[in-house]
């Protein structure tokens, strides 16, 4: 099939979107990739429904989320569009779009409230804009089989891995605004979980501190100096306790124990934070053969030398593989879309928690 993934991040900075040629197993063919970034006004739209939902968190009547919902349906079918341009296709040609959506809140199962999550997107509405059968809501039934909902790339990362012939064990470190790390081992299905904060943290951070959106190649952190009662508080955080698998909202941490530093020690802390808590997870399941990072936060080359320092192996891009670092989310949506229509597993009990190998995801269809 072809296939389309379409992924918009918590970091609210655009959508990607990749063609594959796939059946849900096997990756026969790479298409043309595209970046479709917001614009302000779109980015305030989503961040206000994102807002709303932490004040919400899933007690009493959901918020209206159509304002945003109506920017994603306009920029997914804008970045499809241009992966059609480019590949000098027509919806026509295209099997599926896989749709993750807009994660605006996300509650891990606990011993007192069972695990939620919400991704606002209208499936049907985006396959009406584009002509195109669209596959979301990749996490629902996980969930309510008693799955965390998340990580749901490791099945991809597998893929990968087998496709590029790379020896385990391998470790496949996802630094976007959380971090999750897939865990392919020899003569065992991946195991994946939620490691703690990424670029999450850092990215607010710098938003509230110098007013931009992300530190740019690590230059605040590295101008900075890790404050160790900071670093220790950070650490201190009940998540760390939990044996995986595991998963976390975006904002389950807060940036309290940094208040009060400069930005540049908030940034150094923040950034010391995350690849602390990744290598542990990394070496908490062995010692990998090679680390390869995907997400925004591998192009910070600050976390990305902490990273390594803590793992005691160095942390390589995926490009270093082969493998499309910006691309690597919408593609695995496109893998999981055709794994869905076949009804093929999309989680696993060693990568969700769930009971028992579960598909998932519905169907949008756009005659």
């Amino acid at each position: 099939m072809r296939v389309i993934g379409l992924m918009s991040g918590t970091s609210l900075d655009g959508v990607d979107a990749a063609l594959i040629e796939t059946d849900g197993e096997t990756v026969a063919a790479f298409g043309p990739g595209a970046e479709r970034p917001y614009t302000e006004a779109e980015r305030a739209a989503l961040k206000a429904a994102v807002k709303a939902a932490l004040v919400w968190r899933f007690s009493g009547p959901e918020p209206d989320f159509s304002a945003a919902e109506a920017v994603l349906t306009a920029t997914h079918a804008e970045a499809t569009a241009r992966v059609l341009d480019a590949a000098g296709l027509t919806p026509a040609d295209i099997d599926l779009i896989g749709f993750h959506g807009q994660t605006v809140l996300h509650r891990a199962p606990q011993a007192e409230a069972p695990g939620a999550t919400r991704q606002i997107g209208d499936g049907a509405a985006l396959a009406r804009a584009t002509g195109i059968d669209v596959i979301y809501d990749f996490r629902g039934a996980d969930m309510a089989a008693g799955g965390q909902g998340a990580p749901l790339a490791p099945l991809y990362h597998a893929a990968l891995a087998r496709m590029s012939g790379i020896e385990g064990p391998l470790a496949v470190l996802n630094l976007g605004g959380v971090a999750n790390v897939t865990w392919i081992a020899p003569g065992a299905e991946p195991s994946a979980f939620d490691t703690g904060p990424a670029s999450g943290l850092i990215d607010a951070w710098c938003e509230r501190t110098i007013g931009r959106p992300y530190d740019k190649d690590g230059a605040l952190a590295r101008a900075g100096r890790v404050n160790d009662a900071a670093l220790a508080a950070l650490l201190d955080h009940p998540f760390f306790e939990k044996a995986p698998p595991k998963s976390l909202d975006r904002w389950d941490f807060s940036l309290d124990p940094v208040q009060g530093l400069s930005p540049e020690d908030g940034a150094a802390t923040l950034t010391a934070f995350s690849a602390r808590t990744a290598a542990a997870a990394i070496l908490s399941m062995g010692a990998p053969r090679r680390v390869l990072a995907t997400g925004g936060g591998r192009k910070n080359p600050v976390l990305m030398a902490m990273l390594g320092e803590f793992a005691g192996a160095p942390a390589e891009p995926v490009e270093a593989a082969g493998w499309r670092g910006d691309l690597i989310e919408a593609e695995a949506f496109a893998y999981l879309a055709a794994r869905s229509v076949r009804a093929l597993p999309l989680s696993l009990p060693s990568t969700t928690g769930v009971p028992r190998p579960l598909t998932g995801g519905r169907r949008a269809s756009a005659a």
